[in-house]
């Protein structure tokens, strides 16, 4: 049976696997008895992705079928220091996994989507999971937070996502909230306000916000660059997935 290799962002862990993607993010939100689930985020790398960081040869040694031929779903080869250590070359499809076991292949982009507001939030998801208002494109956040020397802020690598803003975005003191499911709406309104008045351009609205949020309130797409460079994963369009990925989508959508 084939050996995959996965990085899962949430926990931040390289695994072996020889279940195929689909079965993978199924097994891995939902388990083998589907009681206990979540939502789960990970990348499909190059199999012949090695690195003196990890002990992958050990780890693929021991994935190997159970004694009734059932293959073996998971081999934890790391859960420290995962992201900085791979490189984005061999990184490949990303997966987008619902708390009820529905996935969602993403295929990698480098053409990064234009600004469109004035104001964005980003949740990070690794290494660390702060919730964050910028007035930064996210090209430009990444840049902040990997490739400045002089930001007290810094990181090996980062991946996050860009979240809907509705008309905050624009208006944050007096925009209409309408379907946006944020249960801090005041705080946040605080937050961008001071970034758009003040010579700031980023502001922690959560310091550890979980990394568990509504799909539906990603605005493009999930971006992650280390010091190879930024790559993005654009999210198909809200037709295509109310349409093509109709099950992923209302799974997505379910509380």
């Amino acid at each position: 049976m084939t050996v995959h290799l996965y990085f899962s962002l949430i926990p931040e862990a390289l695994i072996a696997s020889m279940l195929p993607p689909d079965e993978f993010g199924t097994y891995y939100a939902v388990g083998t008895h589907k009681k206990l689930h979540g939502q789960a985020m990970f990348i499909e790398l190059d199999p012949e992705f090695r690195h003196d960081f990890f002990k992958i040869e050990q780890g693929i040694a021991r994935c190997v079928p159970h004694v009734d031929g059932s293959p073996k779903r998971s081999v934890y080869i790391s859960t420290y220091r995962v992201l900085e250590h791979v490189p984005t070359e061999v990184m490949q499809r990303f997966y987008l996994v619902t708390a009820y076991g529905e996935v969602l292949g993403i295929d990698p982009s480098h053409n990064l989507p234009e600004k469109t507001a004035n104001l964005n939030m980003y949740q990070e998801i690794a290494p660390v999971h702060p919730l964050v208002v910028s007035t930064l494109s996210p090209e430009q956040y990444y840049q902040f937070l990997t490739q400045n020397p002089d930001s007290l802020v810094h990181f090996p690598a980062v991946c996050f996502v860009n979240l809907l803003l509705g008309e905050l975005a624009e208006d944050p003191e007096h925009g209409a909230i309408r379907d946006l499911p944020y249960s801090y709406i005041h705080h946040l309104r605080e937050c961008l306000l001071e970034v758009q008045e003040k010579p700031i351009h980023t502001k922690i609205v959560n310091r550890v916000e979980s990394v568990e949020y509504p799909y539906r309130m990603i605005k493009n797409g999930i971006f992650l660059g280390n010091s190879d460079g930024l790559i993005y994963y654009p999210l198909p369009s809200r037709d295509e997935l109310r349409g093509k990925y109709y099950r992923w989508w209302r799974s997505a959508n379910q509380s």
